[in-house]
Formats: structure tokens, C-alpha cells, sequence
């Protein structure tokens, strides 16, 4: 997996929710706290899911076959929309039932010191991975929200790392929450409540996850600042004279399909547009590194296309789109 597939970030996380899981069930042992139970699951939850996307990065690294043409980079897509699943249904659905139970059937909590001092580690565990999944994409971040880096990011790592510590963080200090109230007053349906909070958190997340890995699989275009520098790349004004369509398809976080219809000169000879259309696939490959796979053709431009509309199957020769 490549450096922006945020590799330390997944091995970070994994290392702390192998620990912080164990550490939780030893706490649920000793004290009852469905909570804990909850807290637990999800943690351990969060290692397959880490795991998942270990998996995923690695195979999306094999060679291209005559069967898949294009490569396994959608591997990484597949596999982290699996995460979402498993968060869903494993992390929040566990922990609403769970919670329900307890409410339904509350137990007074023992050996308090258990819980309160398992969360307090697991928060600054957690912590130390969420800071480490910050760190990690801030460097592929730029200038772009969090809220926008979750959107627009085409390597699923990352946000889902970053989703999944939040949750994890915040789903700790509904626990610790949880827990104290019952101590505090004796009644075990606040540890029951806490634990419905974390379950409602989990989905919550799950649904964002699914929704954006989804779209990622369905096939998302290149940003806007990708698009912009091929569309900068492929017009030299000598030969290419302009874009007539253009479309471009994420193959991969890390591998871009581009396809475009592109004006030549009426009287160029054939050696010539042949010669321009390579120029411009390496001006476009400079430009974006990632464009690996690029298809152009060349065709002459249309004045009474253009005012067909922008539909490429009805005017070969209409105006650019993306």
C-alpha cells in the first residue's frame, strides 16, 4: 500500500484496539458493566476492521490480468466498505442490543475500579492513534476541511481510521459516562443508556462510511484540480486546439482513467496527430502522475455539433464536459 493509503495510521490503530479490547474484557470480567461488554466489541470490531483494510491494500497491489485489465485497485474500496458493515452490525447493532438489555435488566456494577481504570487507559491509547491518523493526513490534507477530506478522499484509509477513532473516542467517555452515573447513583440503567449512545454513535458512523466507500466504488471522477491541470496538458494550441469531451475515472486511489475526444487541425497529416496525441499523454502523465491509464481521439471540432448540446454519443463534436 502506498504511503497515502496511511498504513502507519492502520497499524497504529490496530496495535491500540488489540490492546485496549483485551484490557476491556478483563474490565467486563471483573465488573458486569454492559458497557464494558459494548466497549469491547467494538474494539474488537475495530482490529478486524483494520485488519480488512490491511488485507485490501495488499491486494490491491497485484499485476493486471487478461481477466481484470485494469488492475485490483478497487480492492482497497471493496474492503472498506466491508468495514462499514462490520461496524454497523457488529459494533453498533452489539452495543444497542446490549445496551437495551441492560436497561431492561439492570445490575448493580462491581469492582468499580475496573471499568473507570480500563477506559481511562483506553482514552489515552485512543488518543495516541487518532493523533497519529491526524498527523498522517494532514500531509495529504492541504487546504481541504476535515469535513472535505472525508468527501473527497479517494484513498478510504484515512477517513476510515480517522471515523473510527473519533467513534472510538467518543464512545469512551459515553462509557466512563455511563459507568460513573451508575456508580454514582446505584442504578445500573445509566451503564445500560451509555451503552445505547455508543451503539446509536457506531451506526451513525457505519452509514457515513457506506455511503462514502460506496460512492468510491461506483466510480468517482478526478478532483477538481486533477481536471483542471489535464485539461492545462492535453490543449497545446498547435495541434490540439481544444477538449471537444472529456471524462476521467478512478480506477484505484492511486491510478486514474482519462478519455477524451480532443480537435486537431483539419489539414494535420496523420504522423502528425499521431505524434501530438503522444505528446499530450505525457504532458498529461507529468501533470498527473497518477493518470496511468489515458485514451485519446482525435477529431475535428464542429461548430453545428456544438450547438447539439454536450452529449458525446449525439455531437462527436461538441464542447468540452467533464
Amino acid at each position: 500500500m502506498s504511503a497515502s493509503g496511511g498504513t502507519k495510521a492502520i497499524v497504529a490503530a490496530l496495535a491500540a484496539n488489540l490492546a485496549i479490547a483485551v484490557a476491556k474484557f478483563v474490565a467486563f470480567i471483573f465488573s458486569g458493566s454492559s458497557s464494558m461488554l459494548a466497549e469491547s466489541v467494538h474494539s474488537l470490531a475495530d482490529s478486524g476492521n483494520q485488519g480488512l483494510l490491511l488485507l485490501g491494500g495488499k491486494k490491491a497491489q497485484r499485476a493486471a490480468t487478461p481477466q481484470h485489465p485494469f488492475g485490483y485497485g478497487r480492492e482497497r474500496y471493496i474492503y472498506a466498505f466491508l468495514v462499514s458493515i462490520v461496524l454497523f452490525s457488529v459494533g453498533g447493532m452489539f452495543a444497542i442490543y446490549e445496551g437495551y438489555e441492560k436497561i431492561k435488566h439492570p445490575h448493580e456494577i462491581t469492582h468499580w475500579y475496573w471499568p473507570v481504570g480500563v477506559l481511562v487507559f483506553a482514552i489515552i491509547a485512543e488518543t495516541f492513534s487518532f493523533r497519529t491518523a491526524i498527523k498522517e493526513s494532514n500531509a495529504i490534507r492541504g487546504k481541504q476541511s476535515w469535513k472535505e477530506f472525508i468527501r473527497r478522499s479517494k484513498a478510504p484509509e484515512l477517513p476510515v481510521v480517522l471515523l473510527e477513532d473519533l467513534g472510538a473516542l467518543v464512545g469512551l467517555i459515553l462509557a466512563l459516562a455511563g459507568v460513573s452515573l451508575a456508580l454514582a447513583t446505584g442504578n445500573g440503567v445509566w451503564d445500560g443508556i451509555g451503552t445505547l449512545c455508543i451503539g446509536i454513535l457506531l451506526i451513525i458512523i457505519a452509514i457515513v462510511l457506506a455511503a462514502e466507500t460506496k460512492s468510491l466504488l461506483l466510480g468517482e471522477s478526478a478532483g477538481i484540480e486533477e481536471v483542471a491541470k489535464i485539461e492545462a496538458a492535453i490543449v497545446d494550441g498547435d495541434t490540439v486546439t481544444r477538449i471537444i469531451h472529456m471524462r476521467t475515472l478512478h480506477l484505484g486511489p492511486e491510478e486514474l482513467l482519462v478519455a477524451a475526444k480532443v480537435a486537431v487541425q483539419h489539414d494535420d497529416t496523420a504522423a502528425e496527430v499521431a505524434a501530438a496525441i503522444n505528446a499530450a499523454e505525457e504532458r498529461i502523465r507529468t501533470a498527473v502522475p497518477i493518470a496511468r491509464v489515458i485514451y485519446l481521439e482525435p477529431d475535428i471540432y464542429s461548430e453545428s455539433a456544438a450547438e447539439a448540446g454536450g452529449n458525446p454519443a449525439k455531437s462527436p463534436g461538441g464542447p468540452a464536459g467533464h
